[in-house]
């Protein structure tokens, strides 16, 4: 087994904090092979398990951690989020929430996306830190506030929680169908900003991101970073849902973004 480093992407607003280790990785450098090349760390894929145990092993490797330390959920596009303790889970057995929150050192939040919206939070002075998977439906029903709420609810201060958005699908290539926008217009008429209209009729194109940025906005939360890359467009560096789809690959690939607290 190789520790060659991973290839990751990190952002200055959480780099800057104390006894915060965090990463957006790419899908460089795991051991999967087509269609999940490489870093495939999703259990839930048709990939061979030990390729999908090497990978993450690897991803922990590069942030000092062992890969026992990695928490994930089985994500459902719901609000849940779950307190990580020292209570551990079989990660191809894990909870069904799309948020994680902890204040104890060590533990490392994972959320797996392929053109979700990940989302990671630290409050370093209250050693509080959150990890959350914001799709659509997420998004729409209340992950995010949820997750803040939730570090607050450990001693975080939203006004000193920094959060930085990681690569996800953007504009350019989310075309939604005829049941959008409405779902978001029921929640909030100024919503309609992030829905511009598709070449094809009856349908628009969405901005998810943006989305998620204004809600973060509203929340009051200390710093806001947003990695500005579409996982859809950039085939070379991220896996992608919607481009397999488009493709017609039997699968996809699952894409790891990461938190942890502790030196």
């Amino acid at each position: 087994m190789s520790d060659t480093p991973v290839p990751r992407i990190e952002a200055t607003n959480l780099s800057d904090l104390d006894d915060i280790r965090h990463a957006f990785f790419t899908r460089e450098g795991g051991v999967s092979g087509g269609i999940y090349g490489s870093l495939n760390v999703g259990f839930g894929s048709k990939d061979q398990t030990e390729n999908v145990a090497e990978n993450r092993r690897r991803a922990m490797a590069s942030i000092n951690r062992d890969a026992a330390a990695l928490h994930t959920v089985f994500q459902v596009h719901g609000r849940t989020v779950i307190h990580v303790t020292n209570d551990d889970w079989d990660p191809k057995a894990a909870p069904q929430a799309d948020a994680m929150v902890t204040n104890e050192p060590g533990h490392v939040l994972g959320i797996m996306t392929a053109d979700c919206v990940p989302v990671l939070f630290a409050d370093a002075d209250a050693g509080v830190i959150g990890a959350a998977h914001s799709g659509w439906k997420g998004t729409l029903v209340g992950v995010l506030t949820a997750t803040i709420d939730a570090m607050e609810d450990l001693g975080a201060s939203r006004r000193n929680t920094h959060a930085a958005i990681g690569p996800a699908i953007a504009q350019a290539s989310y075309e939604v169908g005829p049941e959008f926008p409405a779902p978001f217009l029921e929640v909030d008429a100024e919503n309609a900003r992030f829905f511009r209209p598709s070449v094809n009729e009856g349908r628009h194109m969405f901005d998810l991101t943006g989305c998620v940025l204004d809600i973060l906005k509203k929340a009051d939360v200390g710093s806001i970073e947003h990695l500005d890359m579409d996982t859809c467009a950039d085939s070379e560096r991220f896996f992608s849902y919607r481009r397999a789809t488009h493709r017609r690959e039997p699968d996809y690939g699952r894409g790891l973004s990461i938190i942890s607290l502790g030196d």
